[in-house]
């Protein structure tokens, strides 16, 4: 019999970062037991890493912005594959929670006359972003912290979670174990809320953190749940590309939001190549004016480095491609340009983009207001994850929820920047309520002896085997090169097959991993079990994208260039069939309601 520690709870919250955190006090608040269980130290969540802002038409800045505005911007941006109801509570509710933020504690970059300030992101038709310089998922998660402290959860720290434990259909409880001693740990609980954030530790360049490996999605998955979207992988334009030391990490879309533009090796500004139809009426043609989002026939006009993220990741590309980028194989970010047109010059850039300018300054030795930053895409977010109803954020699995990065249907094709701060906060409030809702009414589920000693047997099986001669740090290496190569930003059949083909081998090889040494602090143990995770979620988002035969949003096909109007009305669902084996089908879109209809035709 294996050893354990048991704790009981009514909801379970596993993931602590913003929609974790905000999920747990929510939950908390209707007096339920609450436990939040996170991979890493309290306030080590990757949403620390979220710069640029969180969106909500608080109409600040620009009293033309409005709920429905904000609903428009993120059905175009999706490609309209989003999820309309869950669209339109988050434009509904997000100014709601950036002012309870506020009251909690969160200090808000202001505006003049002291409201919130909000600045330009791309893809958004006004300035919409509520910020604290460039550190604004610091600035959420600290006041989530502290805020969240006082309302009566308990919080168990360095704990990975392997399995979720099931009665019958229905969720509960977790299993994992305690990365520091590695003693496992059973948590049982008739609601559990994954909120373990993304999947970019599965590529090799990736602005994401450690933590990132994909496990929310992975655990639901294996307990029943289904995964949409999962083709929709979001390579961020401007990460670091010199020195190779920091490649991929995150450069704010802050940056181009304070008047950053992007040229290439000729110093040309490549952005006004090739603007979508869907967007040339919001573009400003000027381009030594266009930072200024001088007002137009209809609306702010913005410059083209503010399109949508999938689009101007594939412009820099197409300039590298054409032997017109940079030294290192990106493009250049400057927003040097500008100190002499503002008040304050070099320190009005030191004061908006502090944490860039220090970035930049010691990782790279280079001083952004006086010349260009270095920059290419980088694997950033996945749109796809664990599918939910929109109201509840309840998976197909009773009691078992799922928000924020992890979860999906808000962001379609492609995420708006900015979403997915107030994204955590609208659905992990929601999330919260519903499963202590949930708690209450089905009462304690039962955690079978059997299934904990089956979780534990896995987790134990790297160090078991014998003879096998697999190293998991190689193996992991192996899968992030692989998806890099085969299932990034520009993709094809031939690419598609060889990476499943080669997903297959490396899940054959995973079975044979070895580490070595004991149980404690075991970063070779971490990382076998840490590909568990990995294969499931490489392989749902390259069965995914082999199926989706066009190019929409962020998933982009060399061999089916174009969007395709019949590709436009499904989703992709992926599922584990009785037989183990993951499988794809396509499921129509809900018809968006003729009053939302109505919205987003006359915001055009």
């Amino acid at each position: 019999m294996a050893a354990y520690e048991t704790h009981e709870y009514d909801v379970l919250v596993i993931g602590a970062g913003g929609a974790g955190l905000r999920a747990a006090i929510e939950a908390s608040a209707t007096g339920v037991r609450v436990g939040l269980v996170c991979k890493s130290l309290l306030g080590k969540a990757h949403t620390v890493m979220a710069e640029g802002g969180m969106a909500a038409a608080l109409a600040n800045v620009d009293e033309r912005d409005g709920w429905q505005v904000h609903f428009a911007d993120t059905m175009r941006g999706g490609q309209y594959l989003n999820q309309w109801r869950m669209a339109e509570i988050h434009a509904k509710e997000a100014p709601a929670r950036v002012n309870e933020l506020e009251a909690w504690g969160a200090l808000f970059d202001r505006t003049q006359d002291g409201r919130i300030l909000q600045r330009n992101f791309g893809g958004h038709a006004y300035p919409r972003l509520a910020h604290v310089g460039d550190r604004t998922g610091l600035e959420m998660i600290r006041t989530l912290q502290d805020h969240g402290i006082h309302q009566g959860m308990t919080v168990h720290m360095e704990i990975t979670v392997t399995t979720l434990l099931k009665d019958g259909e229905r969720v509960a409880g977790a299993f994992g174990y305690d990365r520091e001693r590695g003693r496992f740990r059973v948590f049982k609980a008739p609601a559990v809320i994954v909120a373990t954030g993304g999947l970019g530790k599965a590529y090799k360049i990736t602005s994401n953190s450690w933590e990132c490996t994909g496990d929310g999605i992975s655990l639901a998955y294996h307990a029943g749940a289904q995964l949409k979207d999962m083709e929709f992988v979001q390579f961020h334009p401007t990460g670091m590309v010199w020195p190779p030391s920091v490649s991929g990490i995150l450069v704010t879309e802050g940056v181009r939001g304070e008047g950053g533009v992007l040229t290439n090796s000729e110093g040309r500004r490549f952005m006004f190549d090739n603007i979508p139809e869907l967007y040339k009426e919001l573009v400003a043609d000027d381009a030594e004016e266009g930072w200024r989002y001088v007002v137009g026939d209809r609306e702010a006009r913005r410059p083209p480095e503010l399109l949508t993220r999938d689009h101007v990741a594939r412009m820099i590309l197409a300039e590298v491609k054409a032997g017109r980028g940079s030294p290192h194989g990106g493009a250049f970010l400057d927003i040097s340009w500008i100190k002499d047109r503002v008040p304050g010059g070099a320190e009005h850039i030191k004061r908006k983009l502090p944490s860039m300018y220090h970035q930049f300054k010691q990782l790279a030795d280079l001083d952004i207001t006086e010349e260009p930053m270095e920059v290419g895409p980088t694997t950033h977010y996945a749109m796809g994850g664990v599918k939910v109803e929109s109201d509840s954020q309840m998976t197909n699995v009773p009691g078992l929820y799922a928000v924020g990065e992890c979860a999906t249907g808000l962001h379609g094709a492609n995420r708006l920047g900015g979403n997915s701060l107030s994204d955590l906060v609208v659905f992990g409030k929601r999330a919260g309520e519903h499963a202590a809702e949930h708690a209450r009414e089905v009462g304690p589920a039962v955690v079978r002896e059997d299934d904990v000693e089956a979780a534990a047997a896995e987790a134990l099986l790297p160090f078991d085997r014998e003879d096998a001669r697999e190293g998991p740090f190689q193996l992991q290496q192996a899968l992030q090169q692989l998806m890099q190569d085969n299932v990034g930003i520009i993709r094809d059949e031939a690419d598609l097959d060889r990476g499943l083909e080669a997903l297959a081998e490396l899940g054959r090889r995973a079975g044979a991993v070895k580490v070595h040494g004991n149980r404690e602090w075991n970063s070779g143990w971490h990382t076998a079990l840490d590909l568990v995770p990995l294969l499931t979620v490489s392989e749902a988002i390259a069965l995914a994208a082999k199926e989706r035969q066009e190019s929409r949003g962020a998933h982009t096909r060399d061999d089916y260039q174009g969007k395709d109007p019949e590709w436009g009305k499904v989703n992709l669902v992926v599922e584990k069939a009785a037989d183990g084996s993951m499988q794809v089908r396509r499921e129509p879109i809900e018809p968006v309601p003729e009053r939302l209809a109505k919205i987003i035709e006359e915001q055009g």
